[in-house]
Formats: C-alpha cells, structure tokens, sequence
C-alpha cells in the first residue's frame, strides 16, 4: 500500500525527522511539501525543507506559505530548534528553489487536480490549513483526513494548557478542527511519554550519512529527560504507518483563542455538551516500536 500525503510544517529539529522518514520510505509517496512560520520565520523553514530534499536527493516541491498566524503574533520556538531551526549539522545553502507561488494556492491546485483524496500532516502552526479551508472550500472532499501534531488534554509547552502548535495560531487550529474532515490530533499526551530514547539516539549516529545528520540535530533539541528526547512530530509518520500502536479515543475539541488559555484544546470527555465527536485524539504510543521503527527507518531506508 502507498500513502500520498501533503506536509505542511515549519522545521524545526523534529519536523527534519519526520521529513527524513517521509521522504525516504518506500510506503510513502510524498508529493508536496508546504511551509509555514512557526518554529522559526517562514524563509528559515522554507530552506530547510529544502536541504532536507537536497539531502536525501528526492524531487519533492516545496512552497513557501504563511508569515505570521492570522490574528496574533508570532512567537517562535528558536530557542528550543537553534537559529537556522535545525542547528547541529552543516547542510549548507540549498541549490534548489521552491514555487514561486504561495504554499496555500499550491495546496489548493495540487488538491482539486488529484485523482483520489491526499492525506495531509501537518507538524507547524496551522495558518496555511486554516487558510487553504477558508479560502477555497471546495477542496475539503479532496482531503482523506488530516493527521496533525499539536494539542494536548493534560499539559502545555507554551502555558500550563497550550501546546506550541496550536497557541502558535488557534483561530486557524480552530477552522482545522471544526472542517468537518476526518481528523486525528497527537498531542503532548503522547508525545511527551513517547521519546526517542538516547539508546536509539546513538544507535542512528553510526548509521551513515543521515544517521548521523539526524543524531546531530536530536542531540540540539532541548527538550530532553532522563528517557529521551521529544521528537514530537516524528510521530505523525509514526501514526501514518502503524496506527495501531497507538490508543486513541474521539472526542468533541474545542480550541480556545482567547484569555489566558490562549491556544488550550479542550475535550468534552463527559459528552456534556456535544453529541457528536470531531476530533481522533491519541493518548499513548507504544514508545518501544516508535524507537525500533526510526531505528529500522534509518537502517533500511535511508542508506
């Protein structure tokens, strides 16, 4: 089986690795690559989507989208990702060059002109999803589901509530979730318990050219314990391949997009309010075959 999936994201340490493994795995055909502002400004996540294809020698498109979240301000992840977003190993300047146009009008033709339904992962802030629904509507029968990265029910990164993602643009996180679309949300909840352990860590190193790219770049990130390190969108391409090894539950979600719970997901876990559900939320992974399958990622399809 092949999935055709769309990318839009904002790298950042782990967006490169989910990229890495969606680029090179043979299940995948990943057709488009969009970038938005997010965990670092749109022209530095642009690039690096672009060494990342110029890496692994793949002929992917990448299109530049949103500068800023629709309503509030940017505040970047640049201290958790580095300067460039992905600090910890010397791609160099890309030779190659994204669309001229802009990533949400890409989105919307590379959509209505598909012949089947395309998968979109989404690892940044949601301002091109966001946009992409408001704008063109039409393209929502063209889009099988949406597998994203951001929110949380138990914690937050960026408040006590809010995950980066998400509290980066909730009025867009809102369009997204409230589309109708078939949606699947991987969270803290599972992303924090869910680490790439430093076993594995080292294990990739020796692993080649991009084994050792993607130690480098892991061993930058920040968010780091005594279990490992939180390569939270990794996980996306996870889900994408194996959803079975993760428990998940669905749930009505609202995104708050004022107050001091700015950017909070929130579950009508009691069904006091909602009859229906919108919302596929992941509560844990199986952390063992997240780390053997980057593992085996690395070894198999990225020599």
């Amino acid at each position: 089986m092949t999935y055709r999936i769309l990318i839009d994201c904002d790298p950042g340490i782990d967006d490169a690795c989910a990229l890495s493994c969606a680029l090179t795995d043979p299940e995948i055909s990943l057709e488009l690559i969009t970038t938005v502002a997010g965990n670092v400004a749109v022209d530095k996540t642009t690039k690096n989507a672009l060494r990342l294809v110029e890496f692994f020698n793949k002929d992917v498109p990448v299109a530049a989208g949103a500068r800023k979240p629709l309503l509030k301000q940017l505040e970047d992840a640049s201290e958790v990702h580095g300067e460039s977003g992905i600090d910890g190993y010397d791609f160099g300047e890309p030779s190659i060059k994204p669309f001229s146009d802009d990533a949400v009008s890409i989105l919307k033709d590379k959509l209505l002109h598909s012949n089947v339904p395309l998968t979109i992962i989404a690892t940044g802030s949601f301002t091109n999803l966001g946009l992409l629904l408001s704008l063109y509507p039409e393209v929502k029968p063209k889009i099988k589901e949406f597998i994203l990265m951001g929110g949380s029910l138990a914690q937050g990164n960026m408040t006590s509530v809010a995950e980066f993602n998400v509290f980066t643009d909730p009025h867009a996180a809102r369009i997204v979730f409230s589309s109708g679309i078939k949606t699947t949300m991987i969270g803290l909840d599972c992303t924090l318990s869910g680490r790439i352990s430093d076993e594995t860590k080292d294990k990739i190193k020796l692993l080649g050219k991009a084994g050792n790219m993607l130690a480098s770049i892991i061993e930058r990130d920040i968010d780091h314990d005594e279990t490992g390190t939180a390569i939270h969108d990794l996980q996306t391409i996870f889900y994408l391949l194996h959803p079975e090894r993760f428990t998940d539950k669905k749930f009505w979600v609202d995104v708050v997009c004022e107050g001091p719970a700015i950017g909070a997901t929130v579950a009508d876990i009691r069904k006091a309010y909602h009859d229906k559900t919108n919302v596929n939320v992941c509560l844990d992974v199986d952390t063992d075959a997240f780390n053997k399958w980057f593992l085996e990622e690395v070894e198999k399809n990225m020599q």
